[in-house]
């Protein structure tokens, strides 16, 4: 247990109940703050230790030892606490199923410096925990074929190891892989990737990408746009099963 959470919970008369009503979350999502690991979102963690009289760091210290770009903990934060996730992918690996090799490989690309590059690998593979969890979010990722195509490395290896990897995710009893086949013609995932979460409460968030920037949507019409267009962008997958033959016979053809 989070002692320092418990003890500042009890010093100021709060319950689980009480800061979820002060917060605006599920009462069990808040029980869940006590829990070792367990970090508030970004938006309501400064709140939270208001409510406690106690600083961020103080209540949880991994705060300070989170190596994923500042930019992006806000939804790592969401992420965590999503009951559901559901995605798209045009041209990368979904980050919650790359490889360390993988990982790094795309962060070199960037203006980093080699720790830097290690640093922010090791923090996008530790966002995979979620997938082991004893109760781990429902998993949705539609990629196109494209990202297992397209060689990431000086020679086979990587991608091989890689697309193995995806086809071990995929197994898990959460976790769907659709793939849109090469074949497919123009179709609504050419505008872009964007991942959809679903929390306890029931609340939808999304993100999105971009060379600039990213940015967490919560506007509920954007949200249902999405919605409407990851239900036709499915469409054009392959179901489950299929899915995860091409994505092994997409492992043995890297050599």
């Amino acid at each position: 247990m989070n002692h320092a959470v418990i003890e500042a919970m009890s010093a100021t008369g709060e319950t689980a109940d009480s800061l979820a009503a002060q917060i605006g979350v599920d009462p069990k999502t808040a029980a869940k703050w006590a829990n070792p690991g367990s970090i508030p979102q970004t938006r309501h963690r400064a709140k939270v230790a208001a409510l406690l009289g106690r600083e961020e760091t103080e209540l949880w210290p991994d705060v300070l030892k989170r190596r994923e770009p500042s930019w992006f903990r806000p939804w790592v934060d969401i992420e965590r606490e999503a009951i559901a996730l559901r995605s798209f992918e045009l041209a990368w690996v979904p980050g919650l199923l790359q490889t360390e090799a993988y990982a790094r490989a795309t962060l070199a690309m960037e203006s980093l410096t080699e720790e830097e590059v290690g640093e922010q690998a090791a923090a996008r593979v530790h966002r995979q925990t979620i997938l082991h969890r004893s109760r781990p979010p429902l998993i949705v990722a539609v990629i196109d074929e494209a990202v297992l195509r397209r060689r990431v490395g000086r020679d086979g290896a990587l991608m091989r190891e890689q697309c193995e990897y995806i086809a071990k995710c995929a197994e898990l009893t959460h976790v769907q892989v659709h793939v849109v086949p090469a074949a497919t013609p123009m179709y609504l995932g050419m505008g872009g990737p964007f991942v959809m979460a679903e929390m306890l409460d029931g609340t939808q968030l999304a993100h999105q990408d971009g060379q600039v920037r990213a940015q967490i949507i919560e506007d509920t019409a954007e949200i249902a746009t999405l919605g409407r267009r990851w239900a036709r962008i499915v469409g054009y997958a392959l179901p489950r099963a299929l899915s995860l033959d091409l994505i092994r016979k997409a492992a043995a053809s890297w050599t």
